[in-house]
């Protein structure tokens, strides 16, 4: 049903990877998703996707005049007492992130910066990107244009990267430093979810904002694109809602590998919640950024 879709879709979609570094020394790999609405570097993404590509030059900062800090400390006796001064000072406990390393795998060549235009009320972002010779994606995103054609009960589709696999990064203990390598897995694979949509979302003026979505948007989803099987777009996955079913249960008796047992549940339905096309239009012709419709 979706499989040109997809790979229409495939070529302009892209995830951003992450990987975080705690006080403790674990780093965890992350991703999330963005997709380019025209040829001249812009992408679209959650906003809260783009909070979290700015809070990483804060952190790593900070952990830079930590390790400047600690560096000053006398290797004797105080040294334990100083250390435990300067955790203190910089509020770092062993599940403190300290440092934030991200990627946006085969964009452009290079980049030289970003300018960010966040909405004012909804989960959407635009990036900018500045100082790159080449593109590497090889379409842009075309939207749908007749906003009357996202009925309730449409089959829709969505793509992002909800399960990170790569893990070409390392700890390089000689400057203390997590980095990204050339070795290992570079790429997680696209994951689609298909759904009908289940109901649009509004503001408290009455305005239509959202699209809700039958199944959920997965963790890694959040910026990725909510299309159609021509591969149109009508949204971004940007959150999951959970709908209390009422079906609750407590103690109820059930029998597992022969033994009887007592089990408590409260189910939820996840749904996935996307903003709406017009919204993205509406904001992308408010910066005067090119995008495409049909």
């Amino acid at each position: 049903m979706f499989i040109k879709a997809i790979e229409t879709v495939n070529r302009f979609t892209r995830p951003l990877h992450s990987i975080s570094r705690n006080y403790g020394g674990l780093i965890s790999p992350g991703a999330s998703t963005l997709f380019f609405v025209n040829e001249e570097g812009v992408a679209i993404t959650c906003k809260h996707v783009a909070n979290h590509l700015l809070q990483a030059d804060n952190i790593n900062n900070q952990f830079n005049l930590f390790k400047t800090e600690q560096a000053k400390l006398s290797r004797d006796t105080t040294f334990k007492k100083g250390q435990m001064g300067l955790e203190a000072k910089y509020k770092y406990k062993k599940e403190s992130v300290v440092q934030i390393k991200n990627n946006f795998v085969n964009c452009f060549d290079s980049i030289s910066g970003i300018t960010y235009h966040m909405h004012p009320e909804l989960d959407l972002a635009i990036l900018v990107f500045q100082g790159f010779n080449s593109i590497h994606y090889d379409s842009f995103a075309t939207f749908v244009s007749d906003s009357n054609k996202i009925k309730q009960g449409q089959y829709l589709c969505r793509l992002g990267y909800p399960f990170p696999e790569f893990n070409n990064f390392r700890h390089n203990p000689q400057n203390d430093d997590i980095e990204w390598t050339n070795e290992g897995i570079q790429v997680s694979p696209g994951f689609p979810i298909d759904g009908i949509i289940t109901r649009l979302m509004g503001n408290i003026n009455g305005s239509i904002t959202g699209i809700e979505m039958s199944t959920p948007g997965l963790k890694g989803q959040s910026g990725g694109p909510l299309f159609d099987t021509n591969g149109l777009v009508y949204g971004m996955q940007f959150q999951t809602g959970h709908l209390h079913l009422g079906f609750d249960l407590k103690d109820h008796e059930v029998i597992i590998n022969g033994v009887k047992n007592k089990v408590s549940n409260s189910p939820f339905l996840h749904v996935g919640h996307c903003i709406h096309a017009d919204k993205i239009k509406e904001f992308l012709t408010q910066h005067n950024i090119k995008f495409y419709q049909e």
